[in-house]
């Protein structure tokens, strides 16, 4: 479109992606997208914009005030505000599907039908469509209409169960994960669905309804964990740091501070209990091999932790690394974000919004031969794509769009 800083340079140039999505899981999934070359519209209500600008603070010291949780999830993107609840405004967005490939959405389970915005309605004037509905528990099922929030579902899927200090231990009880990780995964698996949605395109020309379900998407991350209870009968309970399967796998109290020893195998334990002066413990019946030491794990901690106790954790970290061994620190977010191997891999990037107004990005963690992910928008105000949009793309003059606009069915920026 005419205000586009720079051309799409991903593999998913020259898609379209109308974005009903706000807050997070949606949000996610088609900052992905943009990221990946796609041109992602993102449709906003006028006067409000999408909840996260104001999930602060903090927040940016600009004349938008938009959150830095907002910034975290809408780059590569160009924001329009319509308001869908009007006839009219529902009616661009329909045109607005029709150019599109792809839509993204995550109200209510039929919160869309009454505007005419559901798949069913954008289907028909779209067959190629890809549409993705985002909610809380999936478009079926006893728990359909309910409200999906992500620690609601951390709590509901068994993952606090598992996540914690264990019982008997200060500050024992169910813990949530620290960042939103089932809005974060769901938007990552509706990304990976829309792919695979568009290569089956590819091949028969048709599109089809994603239905994503954040407690779903949870459940499935319990991976492991939920396997060891189907095929093995044993309940996952909290651990704190350690591993409920893989043993020594956890943290350890040096002379100066805590680290992290994470050994996957035996050959790594038997090198690991050389290192620190203890080659006894391998030949140990109890701690031969990982399924000895699992069920022994309290009577491998007492023989280790005296052993670690006599290092300096720089220097313990240097000698595992020296040996090969996996092992180091517990950083804090400044810490990593300072890191040399984060600058060396470019994962914090620099943006600038339309009014040059500076913001701090982590970019697309995948690395490409030949298309890579490019960062050609800082997350846009509300609405300041509004008139370039609906120009460009539905072809409305000057005086369409400033009717529209003062009749309130869309709005320029909000700040």
């Amino acid at each position: 479109m005419s205000d586009t800083p720079t051309k799409p340079t991903g593999p998913l140039a020259g898609l379209r992606v109308l974005d009903l999505s706000r807050v997070l899981a949606g949000p996610w999934s088609t900052q992905i997208l943009g990221d990946l070359g796609a041109e992602v519209i993102k449709v906003e209500q006028p006067g409000q914009g999408d909840d996260t600008r104001r999930w602060g603070p903090p927040f940016l010291d600009d004349g938008s005030k938009d959150a830095a949780y907002y910034l975290c999830a809408n780059r590569n993107k160009q924001s329009v505000a319509i308001n869908l609840a009007d006839p009219r405004g529902a009616e661009l967005i329909r045109r607005i599907a029709l150019e599109s490939d792809i839509v993204v959405e995550n109200f209510r389970v039929g919160g869309l039908d009454k505007y005419g915005l559901d798949y069913a309605s954008l289907s028909a004037i779209n067959p190629k469509l890809i549409y993705c509905s985002i909610t809380g528990f999936g478009q079926d099922g006893p728990y359909k209409d309910r409200g999906g929030y992500d620690f609601l579902i951390q709590g509901m899927s068994g993952l606090m169960s598992i996540n914690g200090r264990k019982d008997g231990e200060p500050g024992e009880g169910p813990m949530k994960v620290g960042i939103p990780i089932s809005d974060l995964v769901t938007g990552l698996y509706a990304s990976i669905s829309i792919l695979a949605a568009l290569a089956h395109r590819d091949r028969c020309g048709e599109g089809q309804h994603i239905d994503m379900a954040l407690l779903d998407t949870q459940v499935s991350l319990l991976a492991n964990q939920a396997s060891n209870y189907l095929n093995g009968g044993m309940i996952p309970r909290r651990l704190g740091n350690e591993h409920p399967n893989t043993v020594p796998y956890q943290d350890f109290a040096c002379a100066d501070g805590d680290i992290l020893v994470a050994l996957g195998n035996d050959r790594q334990f038997r090198s690991f209990c050389d290192l620190i002066g203890r080659p006894d413990l391998p030949d140990d019946p109890r701690f031969v091999d990982n399924g000895h030491r699992s069920p022994n794990r309290q009577a491998l901690q007492d023989e280790l932790r005296p052993a670690i106790a006599r290092w300096k954790s720089d220097d313990l970290i240097a000698a595992m690394e020296a040996a090969k061994l996996p092992g180091g620190r517990v950083n804090e977010i400044p810490d990593i974000l300072a890191d040399p191997q984060i600058a060396a891999r470019g994962v914090v990037r620099d943006m600038v919004r339309s009014d040059g107004t500076p913001v701090k990005v982590l970019g697309y963690p995948g690395k490409f031969s030949r298309t890579p992910a490019d960062y050609r928008r800082a997350p846009p105000r509300s609405g300041e794509d509004t008139r370039a949009v609906l120009g460009d793309l539905l072809h409305l003059d000057e005086a369409e769009v400033a009717a529209l606009v003062d009749a309130g069915v869309v709005a320029e920026k909000l700040h």
